[in-house]
């Protein structure tokens, strides 16, 4: 297959699971983990991939630096370690917690045409933790950490953001690879052994 050279991705595995009692990352899914699960898609479609926690999959990883500043912190760590590594292209991030999150819908968020940020929609809402942000976007990140903001819906207002409803994705995906686990019900549900 043929990777997008343009397009980097961080995958984030930190988060407190508080909700499930465990670990999202270390979830079983089809004989894996769903951290590896995933850095298997993402390195399908993208050449740089690396994972932002603790080390739950086999990709180089960045940590969290400060700890504990959720999604925006994680991408604010996984920004400075891809320009380290010499990339200054988009990236996509993707929440450790989507167990049927396919390399299509991965490839039409890293190759779809505008400019800027991509972002789904799916019933109404935006999917920030599944979506292609460009180099202002996550550029934006470590003073939006560093000023108290711990929302990513600050960065849907920050940039040009495309956002692309189901009549775009669904000849790609359904509705289900966005289906994320946040409970034990949510983890039952999809197919996830705890």
């Amino acid at each position: 297959m043929r990777a997008t050279p343009t397009v980097a991705a961080l995958l984030l595995t930190g988060g407190a699971s508080s909700r499930l009692g465990r670990p999202k990352a270390a979830l079983e899914v089809a004989g894996t983990t769903l951290a590896r699960r995933l850095a298997g898609v993402l390195s399908e479609v993208c050449p740089l991939v690396l994972e932002v926690g603790p080390g739950y999959s086999d990709l180089a990883r960045v940590a969290e630096e400060p700890p504990g500043e959720g999604p925006l912190g994680a991408l604010a760590a996984g920004w400075g370690e891809l320009r380290a590594r010499g990339h200054d292209g988009p990236a996509l991030a993707v929440a450790c917690d989507l167990p049927h999150l396919s390399v299509a819908l991965v490839r039409l968020l890293a190759e779809w045409p505008a400019p800027g940020s991509v972002v789904p929609v799916v019933a109404g809402r935006a999917q920030p933790l599944l979506a292609r942000w460009s180099p202002s976007a996550l550029g934006a990140t470590p003073q939006m950490v560093a000023s108290g903001e711990r929302s990513l819906r600050g960065l849907l207002a920050l940039s040009e953001v495309t956002t692309i409803d189901e009549a775009d994705w669904s000849a790609v995906a359904t509705a289900r690879e966005f289906a994320d686990v946040d409970t034990p019900a949510d983890a039952a549900r999809l197919g996830l052994a705890l």
